[in-house]
């Protein structure tokens, strides 16, 4: 019992583990002799390459079923989402306020706002085409340049007063602000088969008689979005198309008092019920101007 319990020296297991690791008597590395060590390296070398042509071919076969001009999956994609700016948000969407008098608190509105419309400068359409036709632009080939389709332009001139160009407060100087409204792009989605759709916008639940109806100039005129914007084809199709645009001019909105102001886009197949989804087809927003 006593030999069974004798403990090692520290020599001797660095010379038991020395053996292990090269064994002169047997020719064994870590164990193994040099002809296994070769045929379990070349087993696990064959394996991997097999596995990786595996993945190889079924990554391959995958892509060979995709349409790179458009995604197999938008079924939920009924209507589209709309977007608003200047985008504040708040705790509970989007909350923008601000006072006249203090230009520290619509400054950073007004730069949104230039930033966002640098986008549309002539410069950054200059690969896109003048339209003037009002109806759908289908394009069944790749007549543009590198294999690609055609694109609109929208410059930020179209959006008339509330451009930048005219007033570079965009109104909310005066009281009077600038909201630029955009639709979300679905591939090949249209809106309207022959009408073009357009913005509405209005105070939201006015239940007020004294209160008036809100008064809105829009730009382009009418607050439509011109049907030869549509259908979208994708971003390989159309790598320079721009998302045609609508600005609203609020005129009376009520000063020190926040209200909740609702855009709708009106349109044969777009819809702005959805309880699951507020940014569907519309977009609400409170404002307040303090003066």
């Amino acid at each position: 019992m006593a030999a069974l319990q004798e403990k090692k020296s520290c020599s001797q297991r660095m010379e038991e583990f020395q053996r292990y690791c090269w064994n002169p008597d047997t020719g064994q590395l870590l164990g193994r002799t040099l002809s296994r060590w070769v045929w379990i390296s070349l087993y696990y070398v064959a394996f991997y390459v097999v596995m990786t042509g595996l993945f190889a071919l079924s990554i391959y076969s995958l892509m060979c079923t995709l349409d790179p001009y458009t995604p197999d999956y938008q079924d939920q994609l009924k209507s589209p989402g709309v977007t608003l700016r200047p985008d504040v948000y708040g705790e509970k969407g989007l909350d923008i306020s601000y006072n006249i008098s203090d230009n520290r608190t619509w400054t950073d509105l007004v730069h949104t706002l230039h930033d966002f419309l640098a986008g549309y400068s002539p410069e950054a359409q200059e690969h896109n085409i003048n339209c003037t036709s009002e109806k759908i632009f289908t394009q069944e080939s790749f007549s543009a340049p590198n294999h690609t389709k055609f694109s609109c332009k929208f410059t930020t001139d179209m959006l008339q007063n509330c451009s930048g160009l005219v007033d570079p407060n965009f109104g909310f100087a005066e009281g009077k602000p600038c909201f630029i409204i955009k639709m979300n792009r679905i591939v090949r989605f249209l809106p309207s088969n022959k009408t073009a759709p357009r913005v509405d916008c209005a105070f939201l639940d006015q239940h007020d008689k004294d209160t008036q109806p809100l008064q809105v100039e829009y730009y382009p005129p009418n607050g439509t979005f011109s049907l030869h914007y549509f259908p979208y084809y994708g971003k390989k199709a159309q790598p320079y198309y721009s998302n045609p645009l609508v600005a609203a001019k609020l005129l009376n909105v009520p000063g020190n008092t926040e209200v909740v102001i609702v855009c709708k886009i009106l349109a044969e197949h777009v819809t702005f019920d959805n309880p699951h989804d507020p940014y569907e087809g519309k977009v609400e927003f409170k404002l307040k101007i303090e003066k």
